[in-house]
Order: C-alpha cells, then sequence, then structure tokens
C-alpha cells in the first residue's frame, strides 16, 4: 500500500479517474464516496455495493489513516482535540495540530487547523510562536472532521478555518479540501457553512472569490489603523489595512455575501471608543459583519482582555454608525481553547 495516498485526499472527480484506470464504471464513485463520508466505514471491506476484487484494489492502493488523539478536552459548550499527525521529516516527530468542536443553537461547527505552525506571526496568537513546518494536505484536512466525528458520534454542519495556521498560505490544499467536504455524495456541506479565516493575504482573497469552491470569508482586522495593525500583525507592512479593505469589498461584489471581520478586543490597544469610530469610517455602508471576541489570555503575552465595559463601549460606538456587529460568547476558555494553547500546553507538560 502507498501509505501517502490516504483516500480522504481524494476528489469525486479523482476518485471516477482511478475506477476508470482500474477498469471499473466511474458509477460505483458514488458508493465510495457515501461509505466513506456518510457511514463513515473504517475498512474498505465495508464499501456498499461494489465488488471484492474492487475493495481488495482500494485496500491495496489508499490509506484510511485518520490523526492520533493526544489529548481531549472538555466544557459544556466546547470540545477540543490536539491531534499528531505522521511526520516524514528526519526527526520523527509528530506533528501536532488542533480542531475545536463548538456545540452551538444552530448545529456543531468544527474549527480545524491548516497547518503544522504559522508563518504569519501575529503578536498575540499562541500558535504563532511555533513556526511552520508543514502545510497540511487534503486528506490532512478532511481526516480531522471524520475523526472528530467518530470521537463525538457528532454531525458537523459548520466548518471554520480558523485553526493553526494560515489557510490562504496553503491555498491549494485547502480548495481541494473545500471541494471534497463540499461534494453532495460525501459530506455535503454547503458553501454557507464553511468559512474560511485569512489574516488579510489579499491576492488569496480575489482567487478566492474566483474560485467556483469559495465558502464564506473572515478576516482578522484586529485594528481599523496601519500603525496598530502593524504593530500586531506583521502581513499588514505588505497589505496595508486599505487595500485589504478594498480586496475585502472586491469579493463582496464578486459573491453577494458579506465579508466577517474579527476583532480580538485588547485592552487600551484596540478598544478605545475612538478606534471604533475609526473602524465604523473604514466599513461605511459596505457589507461588512464585524464579532468583537474577548481575548483569550496566555501567559507568553503582554496583552490583557477588555473589560466588558470598553467592549460594550465600543459596540455602542459600532451600533450608532449603523456598522453589523455582534459580539462573540467566550467559547473554551476552561478548555484552553484559543488556537495553539493546547499544544503549548502540552508541550510543557512533557519537558517538565
Amino acid at each position: 500500500m502507498n501509505h501517502d495516498a490516504n483516500i480522504y485526499g481524494l476528489t469525486y472527480t479523482q476518485l471516477e479517474d482511478f475506477l476508470i484506470a482500474a477498469g471499473e464504471k466511474k458509477t460505483k464513485a458514488p458508493f465510495i464516496f457515501q461509505s466513506l463520508y456518510r457511514t463513515q466505514i473504517s475498512s474498505f471491506m465495508d464499501v456498499a455495493d461494489i465488488n471484492q476484487r474492487l475493495k481488495t484494489q482500494l485496500a491495496e492502493t489508499f490509506s484510511m489513516t485518520l490523526p492520533q488523539l493526544i489529548r481531549q478536552t472538555a466544557a459544556a459548550d466546547t470540545v477540543k482535540f490536539l491531534f499528531a499527525l505522521p511526520n516524514t521529516d528526519s526527526d520523527k516527530q509528530d506533528h501536532l495540530i488542533e480542531a475545536v468542536l463548538m456545540k452551538q443553537n444552530y448545529g456543531s461547527s468544527l474549527c480545524i487547523s491548516t497547518q503544522v505552525g504559522c508563518n504569519m506571526a501575529c503578536a498575540f496568537c499562541q500558535s504563532g510562536r511555533f513556526k511552520k513546518v508543514h502545510n497540511l494536505t487534503a486528506a490532512e484536512l478532511v481526516s480531522q472532521m471524520i475523526a472528530v466525528q467518530k470521537l463525538t458520534d457528532c454531525t458537523i454542519q459548520n466548518v471554520v478555518l480558523m485553526g493553526i495556521g494560515e489557510p490562504f498560505d496553503n491555498y491549494d490544499n485547502i480548495m481541494q479540501f473545500l471541494e471534497i467536504i463540499m461534494h453532495p455524495h460525501g459530506l455535503a456541506i454547503g458553501k454557507n457553512h464553511i468559512t474560511v479565516s485569512t489574516c488579510g493575504i489579499a491576492p488569496k482573497i480575489n482567487d478566492y472569490a474566483m474560485h467556483p469552491q469559495h465558502g464564506l470569508l473572515a478576516i482578522s482586522l484586529h485594528a481599523p489603523d496601519d500603525t496598530t495593525r502593524s504593530r500586531l500583525m506583521p502581513i499588514n507592512r505588505r497589505y496595508p489595512v486599505t487595500e485589504l479593505m478594498n480586496t475585502a469589498r472586491e469579493y463582496i461584489r464578486i459573491t453577494g455575501k458579506k465579508v466577517m471581520l474579527e476583532y480580538i478586543m485588547l485592552h487600551e490597544v484596540n478598544d478605545t471608543p475612538e478606534q471604533a469610530q475609526l473602524l465604523a469610517d473604514l466599513i461605511g455602508k459596505d457589507k461588512f459583519h464585524v464579532n468583537l471576541i474577548p481575548y483569550n489570555a496566555t501567559e507568553n503575552f503582554g496583552f490583557q482582555p477588555s473589560s466588558r465595559a470598553r467592549i460594550l463601549a465600543f459596540y455602542d460606538v459600532l451600533k450608532k454608525n449603523n456598522i453589523t456587529v455582534t459580539m462573540r460568547r467566550e467559547f473554551g476558555a476552561s478548555v484552553n481553547a484559543a488556537c495553539g494553547q493546547l499544544r503549548a500546553d502540552y508541550e510543557h507538560s512533557i519537558q517538565q
């Protein structure tokens, strides 16, 4: 078996091509996809409605490898998973990634990682402490979802690419992943139930808008001016606020969809009423939705969460300017749900 050929990385079209090359009819593809993603089989021998020869050929050609669960933490509304991926690097150490399952009134959402480590170096972000060592393949992205569903017996309705890594720094694998999970014979997750979050790689936002498999878009903005945002997010020096917002407006024009602006509230850094007014002026009348996020403080940074009073004052300024704004309730602080926290805590514990 070629262990690099993980079945979860195959698009539906690629599976059809495999069947034709194997001397089979491509009409067997629906049975295989449905067995993988609806029945969620653990062996190719359990694929429904195909012959034994094809089952054997699938088993000899592909693996069904899932990430290995290293640690799991849970609260009332949140379950966080620390997974290990097989690492082909010379040091043979496991690659550690995280996924977070959030149970909400409108269905379960899964936040997944897209890279091992991250090169964006956002000042407040735990996962940015670990440099990127690996872009997750489409199979590794899909298998996070399968692993979580098997571990929890939960059906995932919404997918958020907001875990460790910058999705648009792994663009091709991300788009293949979206094609796989959107397919009607598979997980059949609709465009409006998938959100890709970026720190602001403007050219890839354009590519995403034009791609037939695009979902929703969230931008980690976190400041309305270049001085503050460049301090928090080095990517801003390459794609400043005005350029980023103009690119986001182009996404809105092409897709007709709103763009979510993620805004982590940092005490006396980006949370003044004056900054709220700057943000309102930046948005104007365009189709943006601001999501104010309480900061999950960690021991490694000098930032503190904004008080509820400061968040409410910021919120009020935006509302008075007719900006669509919500305050995210704080998911998972008790389970180290901020990106990279569970990995950091685990690595710290094993070094003791």
